[in-house]
């Protein structure tokens, strides 16, 4: 089988890139399969030199990173390469040591499925070139389901919201079929969720994969991520259009305690002054925080 890790990465996660990287090449699968790492590299500068089998580069649009857009190219370029299952790794995550293994055994038992492993948030300081110490840190995320080491359980139609785009995998052929993400998206926020919904809506599987462990490697936010303050606003907006209710909800209860934002009946819409500096400053925190799903 071969394997394209597809990885996107933006000039700020630079640092986080080059442990994957280095972490990726240290947990090559025991089956011997190809595996190789293909980089998006977006924005407006050209990307570094990288320890990695191919780079491209993808511009922002008027709006922000293209992370949807991203994902897609990677994943045309991994088909295009002769992928047989594409992962998708943040630029901020580390693989644990059966990633690989975890995610091309579950493709065998559901080809047809899109697989999602068990994400751990590490704290600052955190070793994740090691392994015995990334399994000391092991404690995956409560809000999403987490099998037993070497078990799948598919999802149910409830839990399709909790897919998270920051690590899974798929077949190339069932990626061909999902039709990949919108790219109407663009910045923070929303083309993840809204992925999972047209898998639901297609009635594609969605599989989470006990073991395939990845690492979330600490680094300063704001919560709630006031930085992408418009783009929650204009991709939830989107989503609602297409979807008929509004993601990242507990992003704009945030906004709204701070008076950035109001209901208008089944809508979120801006209250002015909307910048963060002249809001109450007591939601802003530097925290590493999963989804405001």
């Amino acid at each position: 089988m071969r394997t394209s890790i597809v990885t996107l990465c933006s000039r700020p996660r630079l640092g986080h890139l080059e442990r994957q990287l280095e972490a990726v090449g240290a947990s090559m699968p025991t089956s011997g399969d190809v595996v190789e790492r293909l980089v998006v590299w977006i924005g407006d500068d050209a990307p570094p030199a990288l320890d990695a089998e191919l780079t491209v580069h993808l511009p922002p649009g008027p709006d922000g990173l293209r992370l949807a857009a991203g994902r897609n190219a990677g994943a045309a370029l991994a088909i295009d390469r002769g992928a047989d299952l594409i992962v998708f790794l943040d630029a901020d995550c580390v693989p644990g040591p059966a990633l690989l293994d975890r995610y091309r055994e579950a493709s065998d038992r559901h080809p047809g499925a899109v697989l999602c492993g068990p994400v751990t948030y590490l704290q600052p300081g955190v070793d994740v070139t090691d392994p015995r110490t990334l399994a000391a840190a092991t404690a995956p995320h409560a809000a999403r389901p987490n099998p037993d080491e070497g078990s799948e359980r598919v999802a149910s139609e409830d839990e399709y919201p909790l897919f998270w785009s920051l690590s899974f995998a798929t077949t190339a052929s069932t990626w061909s079929r999902t039709g990949g993400f919108d790219e109407g998206y663009e910045g923070y926020g929303g083309e993840d969720t809204d992925f999972a919904f047209a898998l639901s809506a297609a009635g594609a599987p969605l599989v989470w994969v006990g073991g395939a462990h990845a690492y979330h490697q600490h680094h300063e936010t704001q919560r709630p991520p006031w930085q992408h303050f418009d783009d929650i606003l204009r991709n939830g907006a989107r989503f609602a259009d297409r979807w008929g209710t509004w993601p990242m909800t507990g992003w704009l209860e945030a906004f709204a305690q701070a008076g950035a934002v109001r209901r208008a009946g089944d809508d979120w819409v801006r209250v002015q002054p909307t910048s963060p500096s002249r809001l109450s400053t007591a939601t802003t925190s530097a925290v590493a925080t999963g989804s405001g799903a």
